[in-house]
């Protein structure tokens, strides 16, 4: 069975369902933004969310996917670095929960953490996020040993605004012979790091994934000529159009997937997800194809939960429709 390694920020998704907007108000949060918050502000927030019952999940783009494709039986590990404390233990544990392998370092900082409250009457999501221990990950860090026996590695592009870092985790990963694949992210990481990101993606990046925002910031254009430019400098290039599905380009080779039904209540992990059905199909040996649909039909049960992470019933019904659409999870 291929493995898989990824690379984030490891983050301590902390989750709470309010019935108003007044502890935004009083945090100076507008809703549905997300603020990066002082260490100060982020215990202050966490200390009045505790006693509310909040949800703590293993967070950051890159752990939501490495979660995934660990659940599908995909052998899975994580590199990120964390403070000495229970939220550190917190995210550890998550890890260890789902059957993922971890390399955490230890900071200096306190644990990072991404706050996030979930508002009626849509399930708005607003986040306050302090990222602490975790963006004291450096090129220092890393080590040949770290990737050798992978066979894919995967980076969260919420990490390009530290290029040193990057620029090392995929040279490491090249020489380890791995398949790189990288998710944008955010569409304004890519626009503050377009050159960065355009060279290593043309050196070293084998599959890209970005929504139809990142695409078109990346590559000046709309999504779908976006896709047909992405797709001349790396292997496959997949464009999430949300719920309208999304768009796959190898080469001449092009596909468009429907997205799977759902009854969507929170986007949160949904790409993250897509991503991870994706390069588990992938790893299988999957047609372009079907590579999209499997990530299609995880992401559709992500959709239909608060956070990013799916439930074991909606895990048992994704696993059953990925094995009657491709034989797979038998």
């Amino acid at each position: 069975m291929k493995s898989i390694l990824g690379i984030g920020n490891a983050l301590t998704d902390i989750l709470a369902v309010l019935e108003d907007d007044t502890l935004l108000d009083f945090y100076h949060l507008p809703k549905g933004s997300m603020q990066h918050v002082d260490r100060e502000t982020g215990e202050k927030i966490w200390q009045t969310l505790k006693p509310m019952g909040v949800q703590y999940v293993a967070g950051g783009s890159a752990a939501n996917t490495i979660t995934a494709t660990a659940v599908l039986g995909m052998p899975s590990t994580f590199i990120g670095k964390v403070g000495d404390d229970e939220l550190g233990s917190l995210f550890k544990s998550d890890l260890a929960r789902n059957g993922i392998k971890s390399t955490l370092l230890k900071g200096t900082a306190a644990s990072g953490r991404a706050m996030v409250f979930i508002t009626a009457p849509n399930a708005e999501r607003t986040f306050a996020v302090y990222l602490g221990a975790a963006i004291e990950l450096g090129p220092e860090d890393l080590t040949p040993e770290h990737f050798k026996g992978y066979d894919y590695f995967h980076i969260e592009g919420y990490l390009v605004q530290n290029q040193d870092l990057v620029r090392r985790a995929v040279e490491l990963a090249r020489e380890a012979g791995m398949i790189i694949s990288i998710d944008m992210a955010s569409y304004n990481v890519v626009e503050s790091n377009d050159a960065f990101l355009h060279d290593i993606i043309a050196k070293y990046v084998d599959i890209v994934f970005a929504n139809e925002t990142e695409a078109q910031v990346f590559a000046k254009k709309p999504p779908r000529e976006a896709l047909d430019e992405i797709a001349k400098i790396c292997k496959i290039a997949v464009v999430k159009i949300g719920k309208d599905g999304s768009m796959i380009k190898s080469g001449d080779e092009y596909h468009y997937i429907e997205a799977w039904p759902a009854d969507t209540i929170d986007a949160t992990g949904a790409g993250d997800t897509y991503a991870a059905g994706f390069l588990f199909a992938h790893a299988h040996g999957l047609s372009l194809k079907e590579c999209g649909d499997v990530g299609s039909i995880v992401a559709a049960k992500v959709v239909e939960v608060i956070g990013p992470k799916i439930d074991i019933p909606r895990w048992k019904l994704a696993k059953q429709e990925i094995r009657e659409h491709t034989g797979l999870l038998k």
